[in-house]
């Protein structure tokens, strides 16, 4: 699973100037290893995908509490029938 973090725009003490983010590219044939700075495109680009998964990520939550609501209640209705507690867990 990926943890997309938003973009965060750092100021050089020395000149005062935003500093892009970056991306790192390796040549696995060489092992040299190169910074990048992003592109407006790829800077979009993750912006939207960062917001995609908080929306995701929501829905997933909303869902995983939906379920949890309708177990509770299906508990009580149980509960409400008589049943034990081990009967309900039996279940």
């Amino acid at each position: 699973m990926f943890n997309i973090q938003p973009l965060t725009y750092t100021e050089s003490k020395t000149h005062k100037e935003k500093t892009m983010p970056t991306k790192l590219i390796i040549n696995c044939a060489t092992g040299e290893q190169t910074e990048v700075e992003l592109t407006a495109e790829e800077i979009a680009q993750r912006e939207a995908d960062a917001a995609a998964y908080a929306v995701e990520q929501a829905e997933r939550e909303a869902e995983a509490a939906a379920k949890a609501a309708a177990k509770a209640s299906a508990e009580a209705k149980l509960a409400a029938l008589g049943l034990t507690a081990e009967e309900i867990a039996a279940l």
